[in-house]
């Protein structure tokens, strides 16, 4: 096939067999698959038009997914950028032909957070026709995982199917298992999360070495449903290194943290449900993590000598890995309704749905927003997160 940008060559994902009972659904750029289908989304429903300026912030592969998307649809790009961006991805950024401010350093990752949202509310006050494209909460970003599930039904049909993946904004799980379940209710979803993070109750643990980008956020996202996931696992840094680390050494892929940490899950998950397949969303290569990680490569700890605790409740995680049984249950207790504010002159979001249960062991939980993939995109700039906010999604 002969790819008319190579955006579209990019976002096809390979599906790479590690065992028996594992497959990595590995991906060069993930968000790329999802960037591209919001805009086209938007730009098929009038929301937005052609040559209009699409504005995000972005510690990075968020950014470049969006800045090709623009360059693939005529569309203009602005990034408010973290400090972690590194110079690989700025300087792709600045030829693709985005405008890229990045924030003055700040002492911690939720200060830089803080001040990314606050200069993009501004940029939208000083520019009304741009559009806040809102990967955190705008489900328009479910719509390209749509196509890569179909992928995946086809290439495993009559296959009991468990999804492993990093939670993040939770598109990217949530796009592929409630296009899955469609045709099969039974199709498991594992989520995988950093200590540290509120979307799944662990924000009260601390990992100081916690970079694993894309799977945890110190504030409710709107696009993650809970209701969707069936299990949990937590793991700390260096459970996530180790994964990655065996991932290189015994399978050849070099691939970033949150896929090295599901990886680890689903070799748990594999052991326990041995009659199922489980796919592996590996969302990005390991080009930013040489130093980090694969540079220190000799202090990953075996694999196959590591295993979870398993918990009832989210109060009763530790570290350095736990797993609970999540049963499809819905926002836990400790965790708040994402924000809503409204930019002037725009709508604000659709009303959350319901979900479905109460998490073992905690009280009756605020449902967890299900709007439909099209409810929010006409919006310009809808439901923004607290300009106090941290997060580690990319």
């Amino acid at each position: 096939m002969i790819h008319p940008h190579i955006a579209d060559a990019l976002k096809v994902p390979a599906l790479v067999r590690l065992d028996d009972r594992i497959v990595l659904i590995r991906f060069e750029s993930m968000k790329i698959y999802s960037a591209l289908a919001a805009v086209r989304h938007l730009l098929d429903r009038g929301a937005v038009r052609p040559g209009q300026t699409l504005v995000d912030s972005s510690s990075g592969i968020y950014a470049y997914a969006l800045a090709l998307a623009c360059h693939r649809h005529g569309m203009r790009c602005h990034i408010v950028a973290s400090t972690t961006v590194d110079t690989t991805t700025r300087a792709q950024l600045d030829i693709l032909g985005a405008t890229v401010e990045q924030v003055r350093p700040s002492r911690n990752l939720k200060l830089d957070q803080e001040l990314r949202v606050r200069r993009v509310e501004e940029l939208l006050a000083e520019h009304p026709d741009w559009h806040w494209m809102r990967q955190y909460h705008d489900d328009v970003h479910y719509l390209g995982y749509h196509e890569v599930a179909d992928r995946i039904a086809a290439a495993f049909p009559a296959t009991p199917l468990t999804v492993v993946g990093g939670v993040g904004s939770g598109a990217s799980t949530g796009g592929l298992v409630e296009r899955l379940r469609a045709g099969d209710p039974s199709v498991r979803l594992v989520g995988v999360q950093p200590f540290g993070s509120v979307t799944f109750g662990s924000q009260d643990h601390h990992d100081p070495e916690a970079i694993i980008a894309g799977i945890g956020s110190s504030i409710p996202f709107g696009n993650v449903r809970h209701h969707l996931y069936d299990a949990l696992h937590w793991l700390d840094f260096t459970h996530a290194m180790s994964g990655t680390v065996a991932l290189l050494r015994d399978h050849a892929v070099f691939a970033g943290l949150s896929t090295g940490a599901g990886y680890l899950a689903a070799t748990h998950e594999a052991r326990r449900h041995p009659d199922r397949l489980h796919l592996v969303v590996g969302a990005d290569t390991g080009h930013r993590y040489v130093e980090r990680v694969f540079a220190r490569h000799t202090e990953a700890l075996d694999p196959a000598a590591l295993k979870p605790v398993e918990v009832s409740a989210p109060e009763e995680m530790s570290m350095p890995w736990s797993t609970m049984a999540w049963r499809r249950a819905a926002r836990p207790s400790t965790t708040s309704e994402p924000a809503t504010t409204t930019t002037p002159g725009t709508a604000k979001a659709a009303p959350p749905g319901t979900a479905a249960q109460t998490p073992p062991g905690t009280s009756t939980p605020t449902p967890s927003p299900s709007p439909s993939p099209t409810a929010t995109a006409t919006a310009t700039a809808t439901a923004a997160p607290s300009p106090t906010a941290k997060e580690h999604a990319a």
